[in-house]
């Protein structure tokens, strides 16, 4: 088994005297251009002054100036990577000591009020799931990795990602050289902010498919002849003197420049605010086209880059040079010219060629791009949780098994482990418990692993065993002031969610903590189990959880497909201690008045 803290720690020792290497060659070579610098301006005055006539010898000390910006940018290209490559084993020895938690990308943009259970399960936001996975580059790869933790995938597809997260585990340099590539800032983040602000799928491939804004080849035409008419004449006016000609042909070209001016801006806005920094996406996808894969969906993701005579990393970075091309119109030299030269509307036309031969294979393209990246997540979290397990599926459900199972979020030394099972003969777990019991805190525990599980990745877990199941849960059910619900009525409607979702096809797992809190016991008790009935009446499976003891009595009302279970406590020397062990019948303590008086409230 491997010890990802070791090895984090290995190389990070290793990028440190790397970097320190090359901040020495950054400080020493900054001093030698100074030195430089000044004696060349010192050497110009006097060459100027007492030699004019020798001011080539200029050049030398030039040319060895302009070798040492060379070799300076080299070094600091290098520099940036190994701060790039530091902070991204910082971050990964941060996730496996536990110290993660707020820092990285939340994915809070892809929390959705109605899914079934991402805002139960904590899969998104601060602390969530998303958080702890993610290591993509480009918006790409957070939303194939967002779509995985939000939908579970057929058992064919969660198998195959399995396998592929199983080669690509060991490639920890592959992995490196992902988080390092590309001309990185010089803060060294590690979260890829340069290129995730700059590259917006959607945007770039609405782009790419949509219609031309213009007929290239006719303005290509026209703006070719009119440029060397315009030429032609300034080389007329120099050897000749009239300029009548001149005066006329600028006339026309700035009249047809600014007749292009909309077509030409709708053309040049689409792309320039789809992409940037699309030299960075080049590199990323070209150091996934040189790697290696054994496996038939790696080798499938990549043949998707790779398949056309020029390669997407190679056209990628066309379409960086072109974009490039057209923000040198801002130049001050470039501006003027663009009146009569039309620079812009040549650029123009070169990313529209572009777009006529690659468009079509840019969706094709980011996917791939973005299905690698989330592989490469999960990768990195098996890689630093060789304690986990990947699970096993079976077609015979509804179904959930599994030993020592954790939650994903907590750090595996302070996580308590339980055992599970759910199935056609036992469908229902009702968990009762005191407060802080642990009660919650589980039943989480079950919905993020079977997260995981569909996604692909692997569970934290000594084993599982599932089916193919929909996740539910009412967990966290928040009233709304600006809807004008209650915290009870919004609880209904999550479950009318839940009983629409066991309609389907596909078994669900439900996952319902403290149900029906928001009303009195009778109403309560009686509520809990028609609405638990009619969930399993469709092979539904799940856990419900209270501290109300009456609902205890649901399990026993259903008969052998329903069992008790509990958490407990035991109140000591004044304190409250808790062991998170789920252990078979009805809870018989309590602890709400402890706690109150433990905090000084007279009870």
């Amino acid at each position: 088994m491997n010890d990802p803290l070791a090895e984090y720690r290995r190389r990070l020792d290793a990028i440190a005297l790397e970097e320190a290497r090359y901040s020495q060659r950054d400080k020493a070579l900054a001093a030698t251009k100074l030195v430089l610098g000044i004696v060349m301006v010192a050497l110009a005055l006097w060459l100027v002054r007492y030699h004019a006539a020798r001011l080539a010898w200029l050049l030398a000390p030039a040319a060895c100036f302009a070798a040492l910006v060379v070799w300076h940018e080299r070094v600091l290209l290098r520099l940036r990577g190994c701060r790039r490559r530091r902070a991204y084993y910082e971050h990964g020895l941060a996730r496996i000591e536990g110290r993660w938690t707020g820092t990285g990308e939340t994915g809070e943009r892809f929390l959705d009020p109605a899914h079934p259970y991402a805002r139960d399960l904590d899969i998104f936001g601060s602390g969530s799931l998303f958080q702890l996975l993610v290591t993509a580059r480009t918006q790409s790869g957070e939303e194939t990795l967002a779509a995985w933790l939000k939908a579970p995938a057929p058992v064919d597809e969660a198998l195959a990602r399995q396998q592929a997260v199983q080669e690509l585990t060991p490639k920890l340099d592959f992995r490196e050289d992902l988080a390092a590539c590309g001309d990185a800032s010089a803060s060294g983040t590690s979260k890829g902010d340069e290129l995730r602000a700059g590259i917006h799928p959607d945007a770039l491939i609405t782009w790419a498919e949509g219609p031309a804004a213009f007929s290239r080849r006719r303005t290509l035409a026209l703006i070719l002849v009119l440029t060397l008419l315009w030429v032609t004449s300034l080389v007329f006016w120099w050897n000749t003197g009239w300029f009548t000609a001149t005066l006329a042909l600028s006339l026309v070209n700035l009249g047809v420049r600014y007749w292009l001016n909309v077509p030409i801006a709708a053309a040049t806005g689409a792309v320039e605010g789809a992409a940037k920094d699309l030299d960075l996406l080049a590199v990323l996808v070209s150091r996934i086209e040189r790697e290696r894969f054994a496996g038939a969906r790696l080798q499938q993701v990549q043949a998707a880059l790779t398949s056309s005579e020029t390669t997407a990393s190679q056209a990628i970075a066309r379409l960086g040079h072109r974009l490039d091309w057209l923000d040198s119109r801002d130049n001050l030299i470039v501006r003027p010219l663009d009146l009569f030269l039309f620079w812009t509307p040549f650029c123009a036309v070169a990313l529209e060629a572009w777009r006529e031969r690659f468009g079509a294979q840019i969706r094709r393209w980011l996917t791939a791009a973005g299905e690698t990246e989330a592989l490469n997540s999960l990768a990195t979290y098996c890689y630093e949780h060789p304690g986990d397990c990947f699970p096993e599926f079976v077609s015979d459900g509804p179904r959930l098994d599994a030993a020592a199972m954790k939650h994903p979020l907590l750090p595996r030394d302070r996580a308590v482990p339980n055992d599970l099972h759910l199935g056609t003969d036992l469908q229902l777990i009702v968990i009762s418990g005191p407060n802080m019991a642990g009660k919650s805190t589980f039943i989480r525990a079950v919905g993020v692993n079977a997260v995981l599980a569909q996604a692909g990745a692997p569970v934290a877990a000594g084993s599982m065993t599932l089916s193919s199941l929909l996740i539910t849960a009412s967990i966290c059910i928040l009233d709304s002031l600006q809807g004008g619900l209650s915290r009870f009525y919004a609880e209904i409607s999550r479950l009318k969610q839940i009983d629409e979702l066991t309609k389907g096809t596909v078994p669900v797992l439900f996952l319902l903590d403290e149900l029906l809190s928001g009303t009195n016991s009778h109403d309560r008790r009686i509520g809990t189990e028609s609405f638990v009935r009619s969930l399993l009446a469709r092979r539904a499976i799940g856990l419900v959880t209270t501290h109300d003891l009456a609902l205890a009595e649901v399990a026993e009302g259903i008969g052998p497909a329903a069992v008790n279970f509990h958490f407990s406590d035991r109140f000591e020397d004044g304190k409250l201690y808790f062991d998170y062990k789920l252990t078979p019948g009805i809870v018989q303590t309590a602890n709400a008045l402890l706690l109150m008086r433990s905090i000084g409230l007279e009870v």
